[in-house]
């Protein structure tokens, strides 16, 4: 989803946010980013990658230059760092993402996603 802000920012909300990608809420990590269904495409607009939950730290990527992004756009966030899936985390109840190797143009599944039977398999019926 997109927000424009009067006299301000654009951001751009994605699939995914603090919870699967703690460090620049945490410590100020920062990344690179493309459009990836749009990589050939010139840069046209300056816009913030915020994540899905609605707080004030989630925000991934501040004031990136990118194409311009509409809905279903796949936006790759370059190098998240050896423990982004060992830090993330089920805030507010989301699942888990699966995690992906990409080397030399191939892709990897490393980690299925979560599905939602395994988030509440610990819960009980009281």
């Amino acid at each position: 989803s997109f927000k424009n802000v009067p006299n301000g920012k654009k951001y751009v909300a994605l699939d995914g946010g603090m919870a699967d990608n703690p460090r620049p809420s945490l410590y100020q990590a920062k990344y690179s980013a493309v459009v990836a269904n749009k990589a050939n495409e010139k840069n046209s607009e300056k816009v913030t990658l915020a994540g899905r939950f609605c707080e004030s730290g989630d925000i991934l990527i501040n004031d990136i230059e990118l194409p311009k992004i509409e809905k279903d756009d796949l936006v790759c966030i370059f190098t998240t760092g050896a423990y982004g899936y060992s830090m993330s985390s089920n805030y507010n109840r989301v699942l888990k993402p699966a995690c992906v190797f990409l080397k030399d143009g191939e892709a990897k599944l490393a980690i299925k996603r979560e599905t939602y039977k395994q988030l509440i398999q610990n819960d009980l019926q009281i």
